[in-house]
């Protein structure tokens, strides 16, 4: 396939500010990195909190490093259970999206706005988007095929930066959808 991508599912998940990490894990708390993630310098942590919605919890854990705002990533099925309104929206498109409590074992954060459903997006390098001949924000299709749920996922945001690898993210509903396990790679569809 020439205009090929590695699609990888993102789970539930949250970024903290240090100001909410030093609230909710005590004075001078700093993520513990569990495992590297594919994009550069991304990690999982040790460090998990309680998500809480007006109907019901989950129990996240935190991305690193700590970010400028505090942002909960959830999918549309977990945001319904929890009783939360989570736009769908890129990264760091907070503006009047949903609100819910932090709890961790020092002490809580309520979030006024900072739940959203991520926007389906590819992360791209500069040389990996020329070659492809997409350019930042542009708009595509990403075609899976998969052993019985083959699709093609519209709508999604191509995110280009020097910082970046090349992956498509997708959240667990849209990767359930999709029959997606182990290794997936989709043809991007201008």
């Amino acid at each position: 396939m020439a205009n090929q991508v590695l699609v990888e599912t993102s789970a539930r998940h949250l970024h903290v500010t240090d100001e909410h990490l030093e609230i909710l894990f005590g004075k001078g708390a700093t993520l513990t990195k569990k495992k590297d993630l594919s994009q550069p310098g991304q990690f999982a942590c040790e460090e998990k909190v309680t998500v809480v919605g007006p109907k019901s919890s989950m129990k996240m854990s935190i991305l690193g490093p700590t970010r400028n705002a505090s942002q909960v990533e959830i999918s549309l099925t977990d945001a319904r259970a929890m009783g939360i309104t989570a736009p769908v929206r890129e990264s760091g498109d907070l503006a009047g999206s949903g609100a819910c409590k932090l709890i961790g074992p020092c002490g809580e954060v309520e979030l006024t706005e900072g739940v959203i459903a991520a926007m389906r997006h590819i992360h791209a390098t500069p040389e990996d988007a020329e070659k492809m001949g997409l350019k930042d924000k542009d708009v595509v299709s990403v075609k899976v095929d998969t052993n019985g749920r083959s699709l093609v996922f519209g709508d999604v945001v191509v995110r280009v930066s020097p910082k970046y690898a090349l992956a498509m993210h997708i959240d667990t509903d849209e990767s359930n959808a999709a029959g997606c396990s182990g290794v997936v790679y989709g043809e991007i569809i201008k």
